[in-house]
C-alpha cells in the first residue's frame, strides 16, 4: 500500500465531518499529533444539527447503520461506542406506505420480516425473502474487508480471490433484475432496492454489488443515537480532544503552503500559518482540489448523484401513519429515476422519505411538538435546469399536499416549515452540483476507479470523505477516515 512520504508526526485534518473525525481518532491512536480545522462553529458536516425555535433538528444524514465502524474509531483511542453514545435500534427500521394504500414495515430481524412479508404478499414471497437475505449477507461478507474497507493503488488490486466470489454472486450484473430473481411483488422489491438511490443510482441500472447498501439497512439494522445524529460528531470530537487533538472550530483553511511536491503549512482565512508534516483533506472533493491547486486526470468527467429537496419543520400533533422513518412510495417508481437522473425533471409522482425523530426521542422538541423532515429526491444542478428560486416555494407546497393525499390528513396546514433546502441551497453551502450525495457510484466511480485518496502530484496530502473511496453514506465516510489514516501511518 502506498503511503505519504517523509515525516508525518504532526497532521492537520481539514474538515470536522465524520470522515475527518474518524481520521483524527485513528491518527491519534497511531501516535500522531493532530490539529483539526473546521470552518463551522461545531462538528458534523453532512451529519450536522441545527436549532429551530428550541427544537433540535438533524440537517443532514438521518439514517445510521453499521455502528460497529464508529466503535472501531473510538477504540483507536482506547474508548468505545458505548462509552460515548446511547443507541436505539429502530424496529421497524422503516414503515413503507404505497400508493395503493397498503403498508409494509421493514424489520431487520429475520423472523419478524419474514412474517411481515408473508402477511403482505404471501408465503412464496416470504421464501424469496429468506433467499434474498442469505444473498445480501454473502454479498456483504465478500466485500466488507477487501473492497469496501481497502485502499486501492491501482485497478489491479481488484484481482484477488474475492473478486471471483463477487462475480459468482452476481455482483457485476444489475441489481434490479437480481432482486427480481428473489421477489415477485413490486412493493417488496422496492424495499430492498430503493437504497441504490443513496449511491446516486437507478436500482434497475446499479450493479449488484450495491446490494450491500440494502444489507446495511435491512439486515445490519438501523439505529438512532440519543441526542440526534449530530450527537455522533460531538462524541467523536470530545473523544479526540480527550486524546490530545487540538480542535479549531470556526477556522477555515484558505490555501496550502506548498514547496515543490510537499505541503509545509496550512494557511487559514484569518492569515494564520499552521506548520505541519502531513494534511488530510476531509472536505468536499471540489474544495480539496481547490486547496491543492490540482486535480487528477480522468478519461471521463465526474458524474454527481441526484440531489434532494428537504423540508425541516414541526407540527403540534402527530399522525399514526408516521414512524421514525416512513417512506411514501408513488405509483411511478421506475419513471421517477428516469425523471430525476436522466431527464433532469421533478418527480411527477413523488416518492418521499419522512423522518420523525421525536417518535424515538420526544425531548428533541421541549415544547411537545413533533420534529419532522421531508426528503424528496431531485435532479442536481448539473442535470436539471430548474429555477429553484422560482420553483422552490411552489414545490414545497406540492410536497405537503402530496403527503396529505397519501394519508396525512391536515398535514399541509399543521406542518410548519422552518427551513427549505433545494439543490440551489446545497450549492450555496459549497456542495458541488448542488447535491449532498457527492459523486454517483457508477462503475467508473467505484473502488479503484473512484477519485483516489492519494494524489501523485503531492507527497504528503491524503483525501477523505464521500467524494473519495469508498463512497457516500455514514459507514463509507467513517471507513474513508480510517483509510486516510492508514495512508499516513502505513497500518
Amino acid at each position: 500500500m502506498r503511503t505519504v512520504t517523509g515525516p508525518s508526526d504532526h497532521v492537520v485534518v481539514i474538515g470536522g465531518g465524520l470522515a475527518g473525525l474518524s481520521a483524527t481518532l485513528h491518527l491519534l491512536g497511531a501516535g500522531r499529533r493532530v490539529t483539526l480545522l473546521e470552518q463551522d462553529k461545531s462538528p458534523g458536516g453532512r451529519a450536522g444539527q441545527a436549532d429551530f425555535g428550541g427544537n433540535t433538528v438533524d440537517t443532514g444524514a438521518s439514517v445510521l447503520t453499521m455502528p460497529e465502524l464508529l466503535d472501531e474509531a473510538f477504540s483507536a483511542v482506547g474508548e468505545s461506542l458505548a462509552d460515548n453514545l446511547t443507541l436505539t435500534r429502530l424496529d421497524p427500521a422503516y414503515r413503507a406506505r404505497f400508493a395503493d394504500g397498503s403498508t409494509i414495515a421493514v424489520h431487520t430481524e429475520a423472523a419478524a420480516m419474514e412474517a411481515e412479508i408473508r402477511e403482505a404478499a404471501g408465503p412464496a414471497e416470504a421464501e424469496g425473502y429468506r433467499r434474498l437475505r442469505r444473498w445480501l449477507t454473502e454479498l456483504y461478507a465478500v466485500q466488507k474487508d477487501q473492497f469496501i474497507g481497502a485502499n486501492f493503488d491501482s485497478p489491479f488490486d481488484l484481482v484477488r480471490p474475492e473478486l471471483a466470489k463477487l462475480a459468482a454472486l452476481g455482483g457485476f450484473g444489475r441489481l434490479g433484475p437480481k432482486i427480481g430473481g428473489f421477489l415477485r411483488d413490486d412493493r417488496v422489491r422496492r424495499l430492498f432496492s430503493f437504497q441504490a438511490l443513496y449511491a446516486g443510482l437507478d436500482p434497475a441500472r446499479a450493479i449488484g454489488a450495491y446490494g450491500v447498501i440494502s444489507y446495511m439497512d435491512t439486515v445490519g439494522g438501523v439505529y438512532y443515537p440519543k441526542g440526534g445524529m449530530g450527537a455522533i460528531a460531538r462524541a467523536m470530537a470530545a473523544a479526540a480532544e480527550r486524546s490530545g487533538a487540538e480542535l479549531r472550530f470556526g477556522t477555515e483553511a484558505a490555501w496550502l503552503e506548498r514547496v515543490s511536491s510537499r505541503v509545509r503549512a496550512v494557511r487559514t482565512r484569518s492569515g494564520e500559518r499552521i506548520p505541519c508534516d502531513t494534511v488530510v483533506l476531509a472536505t468536499e472533493l471540489g474544495t480539496a482540489y481547490r486547496l491543492l491547486g490540482a486535480r487528477p486526470r480522468r478519461p471521463l468527467p465526474l458524474r454527481y448523484s441526484p440531489s434532494a429537496v428537504v423540508l425541516h419543520g414541526h407540527a403540534p400533533k402527530t399522525w399514526p401513519e408516521l414512524g421514525h422513518h416512513t417512506i411514501f412510495f408513488g405509483h411511478a417508481w421506475e419513471k421517477t429515476f428516469s425523471e430525476i437522473i436522466r431527464e433532469g425533471k421533478l418527480m411527477s409522482d413523488p416518492s418521499l422519505l419522512v423522518t420523525r425523530p421525536t417518535a424515538t426521542e420526544p425531548t428533541l422538541a421541549p415544547g411537545g411538538d413533533q420534529v419532522i423532515s421531508v426528503l424528496a429526491p431531485a435532479p442536481n444542478l448539473g442535470r436539471g435546469k430548474i429555477d429553484w428560486r422560482r420553483v422552490g416555494p411552489a414545490y414545497r407546497t406540492e410536497l405537503l399536499r402530496t403527503l396529505e393525499k397519501r394519508g396525512l390528513t391536515g398535514f399541509a396546514d399543521d406542518f410548519s416549515v422552518d427551513e427549505t433546502i433545494t439543490p440551489a441551497g446545497w450549492a450555496e453551502r459549497g456542495l458541488t452540483a448542488g447535491t449532498p450525495f457527492s459523486l454517483a457510484h457508477t462503475f467508473a466511480q467505484t473502488g479503484p476507479f473512484r477519485p483516489g485518496n492519494l494524489m501523485r502530484a503531492v507527497d504528503n496530502v491524503v483525501l477523505a470523505g464521500c467524494g473519495t473511496t469508498p463512497g457516500v453514506g455514514i459507514p463509507p465516510v467513517v471507513i474513508s477516515g480510517r483509510l486516510a489514516a492508514g495512508r499516513v501511518t502505513g497500518r
